[in-house]
């Protein structure tokens, strides 16, 4: 029988795997991930940062925190680190632009880049230290969130996981030894929110409201689980070895060897992931078909299942209703094109002409493609007009890693989505910092971070 001192509990083996990268330099095979990852994620904080939601957050945290020296991205604040992940976790996550991972089905970068690149000034690290943390934070996480048993688990947000990933960014960059990581993740899988109630999966049936997958909050545990292990405090160490809860072996799959920020996926749209493969479908017939809003009677989305669980509001009342709805996604594409979904504006709220093509919108559960999810998310669309009838192909959504997202368009995506927030010359600093941690440079881009646009 095991013992709490064991070091064969998934925690422990998770934490000599965190404590092991962050002794040497990030695996090869991840970097270009990791500073995709990192572009993409600077970009959508910038774009959030603007939101009602983010304000909150910057008040509360700065007012329940207090003042300090780590930095609230693009600002002149300083405030507790903290408070500053709370923060830059919540402009990252406003706009659903942050990244995303098909197994954790969830999203690993909202928490995992903030915590990092805000800590980063207070650990002494280097350029490749800050990567090889963040390649931790989103193993650690995604494997925890993959491994989740639905049966015991009731709800798949990424607040649920993101604590353990903050957990493993912030002790590989600080170079934390392996026993007070086991108890900073076991502390924080107990202390992670709960989640029950939002998102697709939660019972609240009112998405459009600012907690989302509860993020920051959750990357704001891990950093309280961390400190709380240096001090002494216990958490229980087995959480992870519960096969009704969690399947131990996804957890341990080729640790060490296969790293999930590979896995990545990245997000041309404001919108929840479950809605792009329809967005690309449409966009592929207007583009081969030179269809007009105006000519289109009906469009008929064939996808999975959880697609159907969004809120799906056909006349929504702010920016997170919809980020919700594919039937109002669906209309703002057709009406306004790509450009209007990145990122999504105030200005396309209370649009009659959205409302009525959102409800010629049809959603169907299409069984060929329900049993392929979650490991591919399909959709195909039928679009009539008033003389034809188009059907595009079965397909899934840009930006996955069989249908990736490069370098240039991940800095094509940062520039359009930056550009009423950022000068061009403040957005050409910031992509050349970011590249420049590939080279050893680290406090170019954590300078910027720290000023205004």
């Amino acid at each position: 029988m095991k013992t709490p001192t064991d070091p064969m509990y998934t925690t422990h083996l998770l934490a000599e795997h965190v404590h092991s990268l962050s002794s040497a330099p990030p695996p090869v095979s991840t970097r270009d991930t990791a500073l995709r990852c990192i572009l993409d994620l600077i970009g959508a904080a910038v774009a959030g940062a603007a939101l009602q939601c983010s304000r909150a957050a910057r008040n509360s945290a700065t007012a329940l925190f207090g003042k300090g020296e780590a930095a609230i991205w693009m600002t002149d604040r300083t405030v507790m680190p903290i408070a500053a992940v709370i923060a830059n976790a919540t402009a990252a996550s406003a706009l659903d632009l942050d990244d995303g991972h098909r197994a954790a089905r969830g999203h690993p970068g909202a928490c995992v880049v903030p915590t990092v690149l805000t800590l980063a000034p207070f650990a002494g690290v280097s350029a490749d230290d800050v990567l090889s943390a963040i390649v931790s934070g989103y193993d650690v996480g995604v494997r925890v969130a993959a491994a989740q048993n639905a049966e015991g688990i009731q709800t798949r947000q990424s607040g649920r996981w993101a604590a353990l990933a903050a957990v493993a960014a912030a002790a590989s960059l600080f170079k934390v030894e392996p026993a007070l990581i086991a108890q900073a993740l076991s502390i924080a899988g107990v202390l992670a929110p709960n989640q029950q109630a939002n998102g697709s999966s939660g019972y609240s049936r009112l998405t459009g409201n600012d907690v989302k997958e509860g993020i920051p909050w959750s990357a704001a545990t891990g950093l309280m689980a961390l400190d709380l292990a240096r001090n002494g405090y216990t958490g229980p160490e087995d959480l992870l070895d519960h096969p009704g809860y969690y399947d131990r072996q996804r957890i341990l799959e080729g640790l060490g060897q296969r790293f999930e920020i590979c896995g990545t996926y990245f997000k041309p749209y404001a919108c929840c992931r479950y809605i792009h493969p329809a967005l690309d479908r449409l966009f592929d017939l207007v583009k081969a078909h030179e269809l007009r809003a105006a000519d289109i009677v009906s469009v008929e989305v064939e996808t999975f299942g959880w697609a159907l669980k969004l809120g799906n509001l056909l006349s929504p009342a702010n920016l997170v209703d919809i980020q919700y709805s594919l039937p109002y996604c669906v209309a703002i594409a057709a009406i306004e094109g790509r450009g209007a979904l990145a990122p999504v504006s105030e200005s396309l709220l209370n649009r009659p002409d959205l409302t009525h093509l959102a409800r010629q919108v049809r959603i169907t559960v299409n069984l060929e493609i329900d049993a392929l999810f979650p490991a591919e998310t399909l959709a195909k669309v039928t679009v009539e007009t008033r003389r034809h009838k188009y059907v595009s192909a079965l397909d899934g959504p840009s930006g996955d890693p069989q249908r990736p997202m490069d370098w240039r368009a991940i800095e094509e995506k940062f520039l359009r989505v930056t550009r009423h927030v950022l000068s061009p010359s403040k957005q050409g600093a910031i992509i050349d910092g970011v590249l420049g941690l590939a080279a050893g440079e680290l406090d170019p881009l954590l300078r910027h971070l720290r000023s205004p646009g």
